[in-house]
């Protein structure tokens, strides 16, 4: 797909999945980028992938010289049908890799994925709103501030914020669906 600092930007792949598995474990266990308590399994990531991809949704990941640094997804940002243009974006980077652009790359190319796929607005939940990293790596690629919901999660051991950031894509809300 892309070439960035070494690295490429390509279509997930499903034998990607294991280390897609063990970069999200991590995160779940360790981070408080995921309200998720329990890391999910393989099957579950591969299902996970599978409805995404079913539904039309992007998922990339970003590689060097065989490794998975980093994956990212878009996925419904609401059930309902009126938030069809709407997605959720998700982004997680093996954590000895952060800071090296990955993130930065792998959200300009979702962006640039959801808008080829036609959505029209993309949210970031970030899960903590300490999580300074995330929220200005997505102020960086044009997302606003939009609010804090304020201890909705309880996680190793204290309350945790969800920020909500918001960004346009493509025509976003000027002209009809």
């Amino acid at each position: 797909m892309s070439q960035e600092k070494g690295f490429v930007i390509r279509d997930c792949r499903e034998e990607d999945l294991p280390e897609i598995t063990a970069i999200y474990a991590d995160s779940v266990e360790t981070g408080t980028a995921s309200f998720e308590l329990v890391a999910p399994d393989l099957a579950e990531m591969t299902t996970r992938r599978a409805n995404l991809l079913k539904g039309g949704y992007p998922y990339l990941v970003a590689e060097e010289e065989g490794k998975i640094l980093g994956y990212a997804y878009a996925g419904a940002y609401r059930p309902r049908p009126a938030y069809g243009a709407t997605v959720e974006n998700s982004i997680y980077i093996r954590s000895d890799l952060r800071g090296r652009g990955v993130g930065s790359a792998l959200l300009t190319a979702l962006i640039e994925a959801a808008t080829a796929c036609g959505f029209r607005q993309m949210i970031a939940v970030i899960g903590d709103s300490e999580n300074h990293a995330s929220r200005a790596l997505h102020a960086r690629a044009g997302f606003e501030h939009i609010g804090i919901l304020r201890s909705v999660g309880w996680k190793h051991g204290r309350w945790l914020d969800s920020v909500l950031m918001q960004r346009s894509l493509g025509d976003g809300d000027t002209t009809p669906r």
